[in-house]
């Protein structure tokens, strides 16, 4: 399907062109973004068929990937830099506490309901870097059809819920569908400061 033919089932409302409208610009973004950071710790939640992940491996020191579905980890480069862990993530999250894990870039990007993104984030906010950063996906649904819980759902509530307390961090949230939203952890502006 053109560009053009997406677009004019989307101007004519054509429920299918919505479902097929599917761009996955924050992959770019986010890679690009690990291109200038470098994390050392790259965490990955939700893998579905690991493009993004993948795509990580050059950009980070040392890459885990949590999936509830075990066929996820099908689709994962080999990499000695890379471990898959086919699982809930607040299992993994149990699994890592105590170790000495700290988290310079987690992709949240699993269960997209209010709940689970709010209880992602707080399950592994204590294992993120000072002025480390989280991604949120699916955080600005183009409108109300993708709602759906197969879609973004109601995640970006948790966004609104987030943007409430920000006194150990800072977000903002790219305002384009599907949407993503970039928190960095700190308590102060500058990183050599804190």
């Amino acid at each position: 399907m053109t560009f053009f033919k997406k677009v004019s089932g989307l101007l004519k409302g054509k429920t299918s062109d919505l479902y097929d409208w599917h761009d996955n610009w924050h992959e770019k973004f986010i890679v690009h973004l690990a291109k200038i950071v470098r994390p050392a710790v790259y965490v990955e939640l939700g893998l579905y068929r690991c493009s993004l992940f993948n795509a990580m491996i050059p950009h980070a020191g040392m890459l885990y990937g949590v999936d509830i579905n075990p066929d996820a980890g099908k689709f994962m480069k080999k990499s000695s830099k890379s471990t898959f862990y086919p699982m809930k993530t607040i299992e993994f999250a149990e699994k890592v506490r105590g170790k000495s894990i700290l988290i310079d870039m987690l992709f949240i990007d699993a269960d997209h309901s209010k709940k689970s993104v709010l209880e992602d984030f707080h399950a592994f906010f204590p294992f993120v870097t000072p002025h480390g950063l989280i991604l949120i996906h699916d955080t600005h649904p183009r409108n109300q059809e993708f709602l759906k819980s197969d879609c973004c759902h109601d995640g970006y509530q948790a966004i609104e819920e987030l943007a409430s307390r920000t006194s150990d961090y800072e977000l903002v949230t790219i305002p384009v569908h599907p949407g993503l939203t970039l928190i960095r952890k700190r308590t102060t502006q500058l990183s050599w400061q804190e």
